[in-house]
Parts: C-alpha cells; sequence; structure tokens
C-alpha cells in the first residue's frame, strides 16, 4: 500500500484516472478538489505506484472520530481490475471495517467484491445505484471519445424562466443546512447536518429565496465535486425552480473548470426529465454507494 502525497504526485493520479473516465469518475473528482486545496483533509492509497491498478480515497485518520458517522467516514474507489482488488481493499489500513461507513463508486462492477470483504468482516451492505449526468462542456472536455458529448451542443438547453420578483438568487448559508437534510434523501439525522453544513462552508452553493427571504430552493455539492443535494420546498415544486437553479449551479462550476456531474435515482423521473431538457449527458456507467454497517 502506498499512501501518495504531495501536490505532484497527486496531480499525476489525477492525470492517470482522467484516462479512465467515466468509470473512474468518483475518484477522479474528489482528487480533482484534493488538488484544489483538500478542504475535506483525504488522502489516496493506491496498491502500487505509479502503475496502480486500485485507488482508494479515505479520510485521515484523525477525521474518522465518530466510528457511526458514515458521512465522514466515507471511501471513493476505483480499480483498473474489480475482481482481483480484494485483497487491497483487505488490507490493514485501507478500510476500517469496525465504522459505520460508505463505500462510493462509478463502477457497479466492485459489487461482488466489496459483498465478500463485507461479509468476512460481519457487516451488513446496503446498495445504492443512480443514473450519472454530465454536462456537455464536461464531457466534450474530459470524454471527447464518448458519441453523447460530440452529438449535443456544447451550452445546454433553455433554462427555465422564473418569476425573479418573487425569487432571489443566493448563495447559501449554514442556517439554512437544516431544511436541506430535512429534505436531502440520505438525510435527515444530526450527523448528516453536520455534513452538509461542512459542504455548505466549504464549496460554491446557490439557492433561491422566496417572498419572505426564506429557502424555498437549493443546489450545494461534496467532497467528490458532484451536484449531490439539490431539492424544492413541495408548495413550490412544478414552477421550475430547480431546473433554474441546476443551469445556474452547474453553469457556475464549469467556469471554475470543475469536473460537473450528479445523480440521480432510478425512481426519480422528475429529475431525469430536467436533465434531458438541458442537454445533460447520461455516463455509460452507474453511481453506486453501499452503506456499511458492523453487525
Amino acid at each position: 500500500m502506498f499512501h501518495l502525497q504531495g501536490p505532484q504526485v497527486l496531480q499525476m493520479l489525477e492525470k492517470s484516472l482522467r484516462k479512465s473516465l467515466p468509470e473512474s469518475l468518483k475518484v477522479y473528482g474528489t482528487i480533482f478538489h484534493m488538488n484544489q486545496g483538500n478542504p475535506f483533509k483525504l488522502k489516496a492509497l493506491v496498491d502500487k505506484w505509479p502503475d496502480f491498478t486500485t485507488v482508494v480515497i479515505r479520510p485521515q485518520e484523525e477525521e474518522m472520530t465518530d466510528d457511526f458517522d458514515h458521512y465522514t467516514n466515507t471511501y471513493q474507489i476505483y480499480s483498473k481490475n474489480p475482481p482481483n482488488c480484494q485483497e487491497f481493499l483487505g488490507s490493514s489500513g485501507v478500510i476500517n471495517w469496525k465504522q459505520h461507513l460508505q463505500i462510493q463508486s462509478s463502477q457497479s462492477s466492485l459489487n461482488e467484491v466489496i459483498q465478500n470483504l463485507a461479509a468476512a468482516e460481519l457487516v451488513k451492505v446496503k446498495q445504492e445505484q443512480g443514473i450519472l449526468y454530465m454536462l456537455p462542456k464536461t464531457a466534450s472536455k474530459l470524454l471527447p471519445s464518448l458519441p453523447e458529448a460530440n452529438n449535443l451542443p456544447l451550452k445546454s438547453g433553455r433554462r427555465k424562466v422564473i418569476n425573479e420578483e418573487m425569487f432571489k438568487l443566493s448563495s447559501m448559508d449554514v442556517t439554512h443546512a437544516a431544511l436541506v437534510n430535512k429534505f436531502w434523501h440520505f438525510g435527515g439525522n444530526e450527523r448528516s447536518q453536520r455534513f452538509i453544513e461542512r459542504c455548505i462552508r466549504t464549496f460554491p452553493t446557490f439557492c433561491l429565496l422566496g417572498p419572505e427571504g426564506t429557502l424555498v430552493s437549493w443546489s450545494l455539492m461534496d467532497q467528490t465535486g458532484e451536484i449531490r443535494m439539490g431539492g424544492t420546498l413541495p408548495e413550490y415544486r412544478a414552477k421550475g425552480l430547480i431546473s433554474y437553479l441546476m443551469d445556474v449551479h452547474s453553469h457556475a462550476l464549469v467556469k471554475l473548470d470543475y469536473p460537473t456531474y450528479y445523480h440521480t435515482l432510478e425512481t426519480n423521473k422528475i429529475i431525469q426529465k430536467m436533465s434531458h431538457s438541458l442537454n445533460h449527458i447520461t455516463m455509460p456507467c452507474n453511481w453506486n454507494q453501499w452503506h456499511c454497517v458492523p453487525l
């Protein structure tokens, strides 16, 4: 196992992972932000260097003090050879199976290995899958060989028109975290709220404030560079607010040269329809998350 440190080595890893997109997307996006200052204090582990086969991104040990905080205890994994990465992932110091944790990857092919390791470590696993989307400009830059990246206009579809007298565009404040937490599919508890607060403090955010100046729609990203949490209060839905906000947020990230992507669950037809209307590109691989709990 090699712990990669220093800007030059991490930039080499980022460049190498770029060649394996979109399967490496979750890890590539995380490494990209590690190279932008590493605000979440993460570290990169590889099985060998420079000719690595498997990469694991995880928090530094001093960040993982709460054994029940799977939002902090999150690992991103990419492997060039998923069937043969079990030995490395099972090595001491790679994954702390005694904690509640999450594993994220753009490779559903890792499922068998993760299930095998979890069974050996007496850990219960719940897998979630979603559809991965990328902005046309990001795809054109990072995935020029992807047919969809060349067959669509580089600008997004037409942005929704909203009532700008009623809704004010703004950045988010940490006081908004409680409301986001209430509606986030993966949230609803104190630990998820702390994670949301950290994301709001760390990364570019956008929201719409209603007539009373209160939060009605929001969009924010996580430590992997993914636009991860977006939503609208029920009473303000079907007005095109999240579509408008997603377009604003994603364009702002593209201007910063961030790899801009997001996911939605198979059941969320509304976001799928929005993604199609904005000409966002469906990736040929899935978004995957494994929630692991020691028995």
